[in-house]
């Protein structure tokens, strides 16, 4: 696929406005949440307009990737973005909160088509020795469009109304398929019938979809060894075991797993799966710290992440150079274990720890995380062919997105149960409005996190209680630790593999 200056151009326009939707979605509806909740008031459903487009747009990467082979990159990221725009749009027109999370799903199915896509479409365009300093080029916008959507989210509720967000993102939509449909042409080399994976889709979905509800509910509406959440476990081991069954006798397989013999691919996912169970699971906590430990307002907890982001970006721009020069497991070595310091610092962090130790901690892992996924996606690309580069590109980011999801789950109730005692002390003196608010089901952090709660506790109460949230937190950030570790681990076995300069 060759294209000029100008359709390159118009080809990058396209791509950071569906990329900037995507990172940002996630991070506005979260600031816009407490408004719609306001609107509706049905507490028991707010968890869902967050887990419904999770599980959507993870289960759809996969798909999406298979559909960008068999049918062409260009048609299946606009269905991709047309699809999420009909969500916003719906979304913006709920009546009901039932109504709101459906379109959310909505919403979630198209959201699976916009970053995988995007990263293979880069990959057909851009040349190798443009390719890296493209792939950082979005990891950085993404890293940054994050910092800005909670900001973003609500200064637009306060001005005009929580609807408005999701009626911004159309004319954005509309603007990156408008460039994506006049800069991008493609001659794909369709088989005469191309044949579709169909009940590889339907085993994967439902046994994703089963995976990711045992994580959403376990540990939180239900506890894990309950008969719901090992029962949603079960149903996803029976689901995704046919589907290996199924891809290894099909074919046309949704995802060929000949793939992962591939070093690159293979210990590449192995290596996205823990480092981003590592960084979702454990950087959630910082503000958490923040604010429970060390008493600061919330406003200044949420900005904690910006030098964590703005240092990420910083070695997302470099990596691009950095994979012209050297091998990409020469980028990742020294990447996570910088990340890994950085953890093992923040471990480290109680009661006593000032503002500038955690800065110091956070700057140092965002540098190492930087260059992580630019790297990992790229050497995904790199390793196979234009027919299997849409599957490789979105089975990469398929990991990431179960490893996150799986270390949210996992490092919250790790937290939840090294909490635990505090609750019970709490319980039994029954301190107040704090003592009420625990037995009612609250999460014990959250008095922490309250300034009434706070107040309303003796001296020595509200002393155990920090001391007691930044060692759970502490042991979250170790587990993370170890997880990013095994990252490092798998990373040693990709071999030798770099983005070596080919003639197109």
């Amino acid at each position: 696929m060759v294209a000029e200056s100008k359709e390159q151009r118009l080809i990058t326009w396209g791509l950071l406005l569906g990329l900037i939707l995507s990172s940002v979605d996630q991070t506005i509806v979260a600031a816009a949440m407490p408004n719609v909740l306001g609107e509706w008031g049905d507490l028991s459903l707010y968890s869902w307009a967050f887990s419904v487009y999770m599980l959507a747009s993870t289960v759809t990467m996969p798909i999406y990737g298979r559909l960008a082979d068999l049918f062409g990159r260009k048609l299946t990221y606009m269905a991709g973005m047309g699809l999420f725009l009909l969500g916003s749009l719906l979304c913006g027109m709920a009546g009901s909160m039932a109504s709101f999370i459906a379109f959310r799903g909505v919403q979630g199915l198209g959201a699976g088509a916009l970053m995988p896509i995007a990263f293979t479409i880069a990959a057909d365009v851009f040349p190798p020795e443009r390719r890296g300093r493209f792939m950082g080029l979005f990891s950085a916008v993404f890293a940054v469009s994050s910092i800005v959507g909670p900001a973003l989210g609500g200064w637009m509720t306060e001005l005009w109304s929580w609807r408005g967000i999701f009626w911004i993102q159309l004319p954005i939509g509309a603007a990156a398929l408008y460039f994506v449909r006049k800069g991008l042409h493609e001659d794909v080399r369709r088989q005469q019938k191309p044949s579709v994976d169909g009940w590889g889709a339907l085993l994967l979905a439902g046994g994703v979809t089963s995976l990711l509800t045992a994580l959403v509910v376990g540990g939180e509406t239900y506890a894990w060894g309950s008969a719901p959440a090992l029962g949603w476990f079960a149903v996803s081991t029976l689901l995704l075991g046919a589907f290996i069954g199924v891809e290894m006798r099909v074919k046309e397989p949704l995802i060929p797993l000949r793939l992962f013999r591939l070093k690159t691919l293979g210990y590449g996912s192995l290596a996205g799966f823990f480092v981003s169970a590592g960084m979702f699971g454990a950087i959630a906590y910082v503000p958490l710290y923040v604010q429970g430990v060390m008493g600061l307002s919330a406003s200044t907890a949420g900005s904690m992440l910006i030098p964590l982001m703005l240092s990420a970006a910083v070695t997302s721009m470099a990596c691009g150079r950095w994979m012209l020069r050297t091998t990409f497991r020469g980028i990742l070595l020294p990447s996570l274990a910088l990340m890994l310091a950085g953890f093992l610092l923040l471990s480290r962090l109680d009661t006593d720890s000032s503002l500038p130790e955690l800065l110091l901690s956070l700057i140092l892992t965002g540098l190492g995380m930087g260059a992580v996924y630019p790297a990992l996606g790229t050497a995904a690309q790199h390793a196979v062919d234009w027919q299997e580069r849409g599957a490789a590109t979105s089975c990469s980011q398929f990991f990431r997105s179960i490893g996150g999801t799986i270390g949210v789950s996992v490092l919250g109730s790790l937290l939840a149960g090294r909490m635990s005692a505090w609750q019970e002390l709490l319980v039994s003196r029954s301190v107040s409005a704090a003592g009420s608010q625990l037995e009612a089901g609250a999460r014990p952090e959250m008095v922490l996190l309250d300034p009434a709660g706070r107040a309303s506790l003796p001296p020595e109460l509200l002393s155990a209680g920090e001391a007691a949230l930044s060692s759970a937190i502490g042991d979250v950030f170790l587990a993370g630790a170890l997880f990013v570790a095994i990252g490092l681990a798998a990373s040693t076995l990709l071999g030798s593999a770099r983005l070596v300069q080919r003639s197109r």
